[in-house]
């Protein structure tokens, strides 16, 4: 009788460490493992800016300033008022155009009004979202990339080559524009 209290004692000790066991690989594989997100972000469109009198070298544009039409704050993939040949701008994943107002030698003046020259550019597209994974989610791609400058008396922005009509990554030039 003592023997079988014994073995009755085992018996409940060892399914009670068998519904552990089996309670803690339950919990464990029901976990999802976390997913880091490396390559989850719609791609900039790259501008790189060249000379017009010599369409194969690159000019970097003095002062640049780039602000989104009705946009009360500056484009900020690069620094304000810097002198570059190269940029990446963010379109607009929700609408099928976005305009930029371009300032070339950008300063204010005493009243604080801009005294650059200002060329109004627009860029329409057609974006198709792309599926990347669990942890990224969407991203948007741009097809058929178009522009429209909008013409004024003192155009600094002289000539506009679209490169890549698709937009998909950041790795090359989508447009040129020559000043």
């Amino acid at each position: 009788m003592i023997f079988n209290r014994l073995s009755n004692t085992r018996g409940i000790h060892y399914i009670g460490i068998m519904f552990c066991l089996f309670l803690l690989l339950s919990i464990n594989g029901s976990c999802e493992k976390d997913d880091i997100c490396v390559d989850g972000d719609t791609p900039l469109m790259v501008i790189q800016f060249y000379d017009i009198d010599n369409p194969e070298e690159t000019k970097a544009v003095p002062s640049l300033r780039i602000v989104g039409q009705g946009q009360s704050f500056t484009v900020n993939t690069f620094s304000d008022r810097t002198s570059l040949d190269s940029i990446g701008i963010p379109l607009r994943i929700n609408e099928s155009a976005t305009s930029f107002i371009f300032i070339s030698d950008s300063a204010n003046n005493d009243e604080d009004q801009e005294t650059g020259n200002v060329d109004n550019l627009s860029f329409q597209y057609i974006t198709s979202e792309v599926f990347i994974s669990r942890a990224c989610g969407f991203i948007a791609n741009y097809n058929d990339l178009t522009d429209t400058l909008v013409p004024d008396a003192d155009n600094w922005i002289k000539d506009i080559e679209i490169v890549s009509p698709t937009v998909e990554n950041q790795t090359s030039t989508h447009v040129k524009i020559f000043h």
